[in-house]
């Protein structure tokens, strides 16, 4: 299997996960990489108008993973811990979350993904420590 081809069955299998039909998000994968994009919702605001931290997270964890699982052919990865810092809210446009292995050894990896509203303005940062599981890559999973 090339890079390329693994690279566009991880995005199968984001894009087809049951959670991903509520935040209808968009996905490109290349090695160590991963870019996220997620169409904003009236329904993702909390009640002072702003965008809840839960969409912030799934944005910058999603991207971070998947950046790390992009050097994985055989398993999943799993998000061992992660971190974030709010820098600003977003009350409108799209989210996009940038993430990029900073560290990589056999069976852990530090990921890194940038949040950005859609001015481009930087709006949160994450980073997280991923490990190897022992959950196969196979079409069991939707890893087609």
């Amino acid at each position: 299997m090339t890079d390329q081809e693994h690279f566009r069955k991880l995005e199968r299998l984001y894009l087809d996960a049951p959670t991903n039909l509520y935040y209808n998000p968009s996905i490109e994968i290349s090695e160590g990489a991963a870019s996220i994009v997620i169409p904003f919702r009236q329904e993702f605001l909390h009640a002072a108008h702003a965008v809840h931290g839960s969409v912030y997270f799934k944005a910058l964890d999603d991207a971070a993973f998947f950046a790390a699982n992009s050097l994985v052919e055989d398993v999943f990865v799993l998000t061992a811990s992660f971190s974030l810092d709010f820098l600003r809210p977003v009350s409108k446009g799209r989210i996009r979350a940038e993430g990029r292995v900073e560290h990589a050894s056999k069976r852990r990896f530090i990921a890194r993904a940038d949040l950005f509203d859609d001015q481009d303005r930087l709006i949160a940062v994450g980073q997280g420590a991923f490990m190897r599981s022992s959950i196969r890559l196979s079409p069991e999973v939707g890893y087609p």
